[in-house]
C-alpha cells in the first residue's frame, strides 16, 4: 500500500496545479476589462498609487519627476493589479529609461506590506492625535518628526536611539553620516539639520523610524565598495534601487564550482561588514536566501534587503569602554523550528568590539547543513564532490562556524573557512582554464 502513496501524492499535486491554472484563467476572464486598462495605463504616474499624496509622511521625492514623466514603468506582470495578492512584500520589477543612457531594469519597493503601511499611518495619527485615523499630512506636523526642527543643529543619539535597528545604538558619527549622505535633498553633503527643508527632515526621520533600508543604502553606498544594492531615489512611498540579478536561492542547485565562489563571497561580506577601516560594524539581523542577489555579468553577491541592519560604532565602544567591551562576543547557536532564524542580543552587539555574529548568520542560515529554506535543508554547500566530502575539512569548518565546540571556535573557523573556500575557488578556476 505504501508503494501507491507517492503516486497518489503526485496525482494530488497535478490536480492542485490544474486547479490553480483554471483559477487564474477564471480571474483573467473576470478582469478582462481592467486587464486591458492595466496595459494601457502607467500607474506609476498616478500620485495616489505611489502615495505621493501622503508626503511628507513618505520616503522622498527625488525621483518624482522621473515617475511623473513616465520614465519608470512596470514590467509586464507588474502591471496586473490582481496579482498583487501574491506580492506580499510589495516589490516590483520595472524599466527606467533615460534618453542618453537607454533603458535599464530597476526594483521598486514600497518598503512594507499593505498592512505595515497602513500601520504606519495609524502610528502617525496616534502619535499626533491619539486616534488611529486622521488627516495624515496635518498629523505629521504634530509629531516628533516635525518637532525636531531646523533650530536643532545636529540629529543626536538620544533623540532617535531605538527607533529602528539602524539606530538601536547610534553614535553621533553615524547620525552625521546619515544626514550628510541623505539623498532626498538637493543640498546633501552637510550634517547640519538646518540645511534640510522641513519636509525633507520629516521624510528622513520617518524613514529612520519605520524602514531605514534607504538610509543604509545611502550611508554605505555600493559606489564605495559596500555590498549593498545601489539606491536610486524615491517618490512618495515608492523607492527605486538598482536591479542586481537573480536571488541567491536560484543558485541552490548550481554547479559546485559556482556555489563555492558564492559561499566565498558571502564569507567575505561577513568579514567586511564586521571589520573595516571605518570602524562601523554592520550586523545583518535577517539573513536568508531572499536577501541576497547575484550579478548576471560579474557574479558578484550583493545584499538586496537592508532593513534589518544594526550599526555599531566601534570607535565609540572603545572610547566609552562599557563592561566587558573588549571580551569577544560569541553568538549562541540555538535549535529553531522556523526558517532563517538567528539568536542574538542587540545590546551585546552594541557594546562589544569583537563579535562573530555575521559569520554565525552566514554559516547557519546559508552555508551549513543547518540551513533551512523553503522546505530544503543542506545549505548552499550541500552535496560536495566525493574527494572533498571524504577529506572532511569543509564539513568540520562549517560545523565549527555554525555550532562551535571550542571557546571562540567560530572566529578561527570563519577565518579558516574563508581561506579554504578561496583555495577551492582558485583550484576550480585553474581547472577551468586548463
Amino acid at each position: 500500500m505504501l508503494r501507491f502513496l507517492p503516486l497518489k501524492l503526485g496525482r494530488l499535486y497535478r490536480c492542485l496545479k490544474l486547479l490553480l491554472v483554471v483559477g487564474l484563467f477564471v480571474i483573467l476572464l473576470m478582469n478582462t476589462h481592467s486587464l486591458f486598462a492595466s496595459f494601457q495605463k502607467n500607474e506609476l504616474t498616478d500620485r495616489r498609487f505611489i502615495n505621493l499624496n501622503k508626503c511628507p509622511a513618505c520616503f522622498g521625492t527625488s525621483w518624482c519627476r522621473k515617475f511623473m514623466n513616465g520614465q519608470v514603468s512596470f514590467e509586464t506582470w507588474g502591471r496586473l493589479r490582481f496579482l498583487d495578492v501574491f506580492n506580499v512584500k510589495n516589490v516590483y520589477f520595472a524599466q527606467y529609461g533615460e534618453p542618453r543612457e537607454g533603458t535599464r531594469r530597476v526594483v521598486l519597493k514600497r518598503l512594507g506590506s499593505n498592512q505595515e503601511l497602513a500601520e504606519i499611518d495609524q502610528k502617525i495619527c496616534k502619535r499626533a492625535t491619539g486616534r488611529p485615523r486622521c488627516d495624515l499630512i496635518q498629523a505629521m506636523y504634530k509629531t516628533e518628526f516635525s518637532r525636531i526642527n531646523g533650530d536643532v543643529r545636529l540629529l543626536t543619539p538620544e533623540v532617535v536611539e531605538g527607533w529602528s535597528d539602524l539606530v538601536h545604538c547610534p553614535s553621533q558619527r553615524l547620525l552625521d553620516r546619515v544626514v550628510r549622505r541623505y539623498a532626498e535633498t538637493k543640498d546633501s553633503g552637510s550634517f547640519l539639520l538646518k540645511n534640510l527643508k522641513d519636509t525633507e527632515r520629516m521624510q528622513l526621520l520617518m524613514t529612520l523610524a519605520f524602514n531605514p533600508e534607504p538610509l543604509v543604502l545611502q550611508s554605505f553606498p555600493s559606489d564605495e565598495g559596500w555590498p549593498f544594492a545601489k539606491y536610486l531615489g524615491a517618490c512618495g512611498r515608492m523607492v527605486a534601487v538598482n536591479y542586481v540579478g537573480e536571488e541567491l536561492w536560484s543558485f541552490y542547485n548550481a554547479p559546485w564550482e559556482k556555489r563555492v565562489d558564492l559561499a566565498r563571497q558571502l564569507m567575505d561580506i561577513a568579514e567586511q561588514l564586521t571589520n573595516n577601516d571605518f570602524e562601523f560594524a554592520l550586523y545583518l539581523l535577517d539573513v536568508s536566501f531572499d536577501n541576497f542577489a547575484v550579478g548576471p555579468r560579474d557574479g558578484k553577491v550583493i545584499v538586496v534587503d537592508a532593513e534589518n541592519v544594526l550599526v555599531a560604532d566601534k570607535r565609540l565602544i572603545k572610547q566609552n569602554k562599557p563592561e566587558n567591551y573588549d571580551a569577544w562576543y560569541e553568538s549562541r547557536f540555538e535549535e529553531c523550528d522556523r526558517e532563517a532564524c538567528l539568536s542574538f542580543s542587540k545590546d551585546s552587539l552594541c557594546s562589544r568590539v569583537t563579535v562573530d555574529h555575521n559569520y554565525y548568520a552566514v554559516c547557519q542560515n546559508l552555508l551549513s547543513r543547518y540551513a533551512t529554506w523553503r522546505g530544503t535543508t543542506g545549505g548552499l554547500l550541500h552535496d560536495p564532490p566525493a574527494h572533498i566530502a571524504k577529506d572532511g575539512q569543509l564539513e568540520t569548518l562549517l560545523d565549527e562556524c555554525t555550532r562551535p565546540k571550542k571557546r571562540y571556535g567560530r572566529f578561527q573557523a570563519a577565518k579558516e573557512l574563508r581561506e579554504y573556500l578561496t583555495q577551492l575557488a582558485a583550484a576550480s578556476s585553474s581547472a577551468t582554464a586548463r
